[in-house]
């Protein structure tokens, strides 16, 4: 029996992820968490056959959970959870240690088999990000910049363009001020572009954002 830990901030989503395991006999949802801590304590607390982990929660969540994660449970599978279809996101969590990426909208049909290719050994991307995956590999001279981007980078790199400001980064990223300024440098750097209203636009153009405010001046 596959004991699955769903680590999502939206209720609804993992009631719907529930529905759907129901009826399988080889697994069970055994926990829920809301939030990355929580996702961390009951990792700690139990033993998990499959974590299924939302992308984006409060608190710590992403490449830094997911590494923190296999760091002390190197063997636990985790299969990413997310509404990115962007190939570079599967590409950094499986770097991270997660064993399979899910586009959320792609739950229903393949969440089942992910989950036992996952906890089988296995590795699991959803076709349509492999197939975009393909397609940059054979064009790797075409790559857009912030696939150049580190992991830090990228992460500061989305908190910019999701309004946040430099010291409210380094809070929740516990970094300086100053550090989150030389990433923003750098990140401006490699995108060739001096305005956080061009990486706002950039991000949307490919896809990066679902939605934004307005564009700052």
């Amino acid at each position: 029996m596959i004991r699955v830990l769903i680590a999502d901030d939206h209720t609804i989503l993992r009631d719907g992820l529930k529905q759907i395991l129901a009826e399988c006999r080889d697994m069970v949802v055994a926990g829920e968490a809301d939030n990355g801590l929580d996702a961390l304590k009951k990792v700690r607390e139990e033993e998990w056959g499959v974590v299924v982990l939302d992308m984006s929660m409060p608190g710590k969540s992403g490449i830094e959970l997911v590494k923190q994660i296999k760091s002390e449970k190197p063997k636990l599978p985790i299969l990413i959870l997310s509404m990115h279809k962007e190939d570079q996101y599967a590409v950094r969590t499986l770097k991270a240690g997660a064993s399979g990426y899910l586009c959320k909208d792609s739950a229903s049909a393949q969440l089942v088999s992910a989950i036992r290719k996952v906890a089988g050994g296995g590795v699991f991307i959803s076709p349509e990000v492999a197939e975009k995956l393909a397609f940059d590999l054979h064009h790797k001279s075409d790559a857009p910049p912030h696939t150049l981007l580190s992991d830090r980078e990228h992460q500061v790199f989305m908190m910019l363009v999701q309004g946040k400001g430099l010291t409210e980064i380094a809070d929740e990223l516990n970094l300086s001020v100053k550090t989150v300024s030389t990433h923003k440098t750098r990140i401006q750097e490699k995108m060739n572009t001096n305005n956080l209203s061009a990486l706002i636009k950039y991000a949307i153009k490919h896809g990066l954002l679902d939605e934004v405010g307005d564009l700052p001046d």
